[in-house]
């Protein structure tokens, strides 16, 4: 597939944010990133870290950690900004995204704390002992066309990516879910656009939820998400695996790592999610 240019794909003009005035600025969220009924909280939180990307002076986030208060929906909404801390390697800000209710109130639905820095300074030692998710080559790998929808509701979300499933971990979608709570696939957008540090706030919240894996079905809204990213992704395809080891009290937590083409560990997350009521 064809890499669309960076400022020039679907989830450049989805995510793009216009300055109205210093740390104040202006974004209209698509429809195209709904899951069920709510918005995908990596696509929110791709949105405002392009705001902070822009207003702090450090080009990346290296961690940027989200409060999900109440549920974002497509239309118009404002993004305020504020610088922290600012010091040679490393800013620091933070970020409320705020929509208008029917009734006039504004509503703040995210409020995130970010450090951002430059990957392209960072040192080249890499003393690890992760090692990338062993999958089957991605045409042995089916994708979210493969199968219906695991229930009602508006499942946009899915024409935004080219997700391939490792079948090992994909038992939820025939009926037949392992109980283990892990998803391992492999993760373009639909439009070939070449991954980098600000796609990876998407992409560690891409893949369905570990829920499905383990018997639930319905919307797993995101509590508080957190999203390290290590390295800036070579381009090509990038491989994702999620888990969950603890669902208790109704909440579960969900560990995301993700790698690229050349088998480096580009992103991780932990999110605390809320268990589906259906």
């Amino acid at each position: 597939m064809a890499q669309a240019p960076l400022g020039d794909s679907e989830f450049d003009r989805d995510t793009a944010v216009t300055l109205r005035e210093p740390g104040v600025y202006d974004t209209r969220l698509s429809p195209g990133w709904t899951i069920i009924n709510a918005l995908n909280g990596g696509y929110l939180q791709a949105v405002v870290g392009r705001a902070l990307g822009d207003a702090l002076p450090h080009p990346h986030p290296l961690t940027l950690t989200a409060h999900f208060l109440t549920p974002s929906k497509p239309g118009a909404a404002m993004i305020r900004t504020e610088t922290v801390r600012s010091g040679r390697t490393l800013s620091t800000g933070q970020a409320s995204l705020l929509q208008y209710e029917d009734d006039g109130s504004q509503v703040e639905r995210i409020r995130v704390l970010a450090s951002y820095g430059d990957l392209d300074t960072l040192s080249d030692d890499v003393r690890t002992t992760a090692e990338p998710p062993a999958l089957p080559p991605a045409e042995r790998c089916p994708s979210a066309a493969d199968h219906p929808p695991p229930g009602p509701g508006d499942f946009s979300l899915l024409d935004r990516f080219d997700m391939r499933i490792d079948p090992a971990t994909a038992g939820w979608a025939v009926g037949a879910p392992s109980g283990k709570g892990e998803i391992r696939g492999w993760f373009t957008l639909a439009d070939g656009r070449a991954p980098d540090p600000l796609s990876l706030l998407l992409t560690v919240d891409a893949l369905p939820p570990t829920a499905f894996e383990l018997g639930l079905q319905g919307w797993t809204p995101t509590i508080e998400l957190t999203t390290h990213i290590r390295r800036a992704p070579a381009p090509g395809p990038l491989r994702v695996a999620i888990s969950t080891r603890n669902l208790a009290g109704g909440y579960l937590e969900e560990d995301a790592e993700v790698w690229d083409s050349a088998d480096r560990l580009v992103a991780q997350s932990r999110q605390l999610a809320r268990v589906p009521r259906g």
